[in-house]
């Protein structure tokens, strides 16, 4: 099987810039990719498609935190605990984290990281919200960064929490969570759920 990088072979420029230049995946239709219908259990999740290169700005993200593609937790939550502790962990980061592009803070396009004093962009605000729901003692494979093109085709990267019941999205758009095929977003490519230092083509329009 070709991985999801060999497809983006024939894709044309990327589509324009939200959050610097996160990289951008081809889209094929549903049927090409996931071989037929989905069940309403299956479509309240995202559905991987193939291997993937990371994006550009994730290449060294396990190098640089360790804690970012871990893939174990000791700790056992309920549902319930774990869902208060994502909304107040989304509400807080995005009020506390001022939004700044990779090109003003670093003279770069893009450069994942975690936001400094000055704030961070999209895939910053994700980071810290990942570290922070890992440190409360939510299993990490539940914790998986997705880049999507977001309502007006632009590229955008949030945070997607795999919760028993769906793929819930923290995005620091909003502070409202929501299940991944309300946000009108088109996913392109998330962490590895079984092995989050990998990525993988997904197929996800919500």
């Amino acid at each position: 099987m070709k991985t999801f990088g060999t497809l983006l072979g024939a894709m044309g420029k990327p589509a324009a810039k939200l959050c610097n230049q996160v990289s951008m995946a081809v889209v094929l239709s549903g049927s090409l990719l996931i071989g037929g219908e989905v069940s309403a259990k299956d479509a309240a999740f995202i559905q991987s498609v193939a291997a993937s290169p990371p994006p550009s700005g994730a290449q060294q993200l396990c190098r640089q935190y360790s804690w970012a593609c871990a893939h174990n937790s000791a700790t056992r939550l309920s549902s319930a605990q774990e869902m208060q502790l994502v909304k107040q962990i989304n509400r807080r980061v995005n009020a506390s984290t001022r939004e700044i592009t990779d090109q003003s803070q670093y003279k770069t396009r893009e450069m994942w990281a975690l936001p400094t004093s000055r704030g961070g962009d999209c895939e910053d605000f994700a980071l810290l919200k990942k570290r922070d729901l890992i440190r409360a003692g939510i299993d990490p494979r539940k914790l998986l960064i997705a880049t999507v093109l977001d309502t007006r085709r632009n590229s955008h990267a949030v945070l997607v929490y795999r919760s028993s019941q769906g793929d819930l999205v923290l995005d620091n758009l909003t502070n409202r969570i929501k299940p991944w095929n309300d946000t009108r977003y088109l996913f392109l490519r998330m962490q590895d759920p079984k092995q989050p230092r990998n990525w993988v083509g997904v197929y996800g329009r919500s």
